[in-house]
């Protein structure tokens, strides 16, 4: 076993350790007091809005927002520093260059992370919930774009799209369903395909799952001044969703570099 083999071979270890870690920390929900406070005071239609709301959004983004997204992210400049890390990383064939780049990757969607939290607070203060969610979206799909470039993928495909899409329903579920999307995601990368893949199902599955996740917190969102509680939530649903997405397209590079080299 030369040193690349390795390298990698050590990298997968941790990579593994650190996707178990994701799911057992996720086993089952347990919701805040404040979840079960303020879960019967939520109106019964708010979660059919919020998952129209959501899908919307994301048809939208797709639809029109990427190229205002690409420009705000420096997609090129992105693209060739990830030709120079991965050139490095190629040359050396240690743990260092590699880590090199799951250090950046891990680190594109901090800004978005702020401004998500920003937003959320800065509407809740005034009581504005819903409008924040297609904000929310944007920022989260410019933060996976940017992780995605950091590995040398893109995001313009169907299949690309419906693999985002896929990893937000996971990132936002527990248990079984976590276990199930995560293996899925899994054979994906190791295929690279779907067996029989939806659009419209996986948009509804995602927007489902986040609906589900922020009900309260959009609710309470919806209330001047309480509503920072609220909005401050986008940011810690933002870090899950760039988490998840970091270990997902680290896979997917470590991967493709093992078809590659063996």
């Amino acid at each position: 076993m030369n040193k690349q083999q390795k390298a990698m071979e050590k990298e997968l270890m941790r990579l593994y350790k650190q996707e178990r870690a994701f799911l057992e920390k996720r086993t089952e929900k347990k919701d805040s007091a404040l979840n079960r406070l303020m879960a019967e005071k939520v109106p019964e239609k708010l979660q059919g809005t919020l998952d129209a709301a959501f899908a919307k959004a994301f048809a939208l983004v797709f639809e029109k927002g990427t190229a205002v997204i690409e420009k705000s992210c420096n997609k090129e400049e992105k693209e060739k520093q990830f030709q120079i890390d991965s050139y490095a990383a190629g040359i050396k064939g240690d743990r260092k260059s590699l880590r090199a780049i799951s250090r950046k990757a891990g680190g594109a969607g901090r800004l978005n992370l702020a401004l998500s939290g920003a937003a959320g607070i800065g509407l809740g203060v005034l009581g504005v919930g819903l409008p924040d969610i297609a904000l929310f979206t944007a920022l989260m799909l410019r933060g996976i774009y940017e992780i995605a470039l950091r590995y040398g993928f893109s995001y313009e495909s169907e299949t690309e799209r419906q693999f985002i899409l896929l990893l937000i329903s996971g990132a936002v579920a527990y248990g079984e369903e976590l276990k199930a999307i995560d293996e899925e995601l899994n054979a994906f990368i190791q295929s690279g395909s779907f067996p029989a893949p939806d659009m419209d199902a996986l948009i509804r599955q995602a927007a489902g799952g986040l609906s589900k996740e922020l009900l309260v917190m959009k609710f309470l969102q919806g209330v001047p001044l309480v509503g920072a509680v609220g909005g401050a939530y986008d940011a810690v649903y933002m870090k899950r969703v760039m988490a998840y997405a970091e270990l997902k397209y680290r896979r997917r590079f470590y991967y493709k570099i093992l078809k590659k080299a063996f």
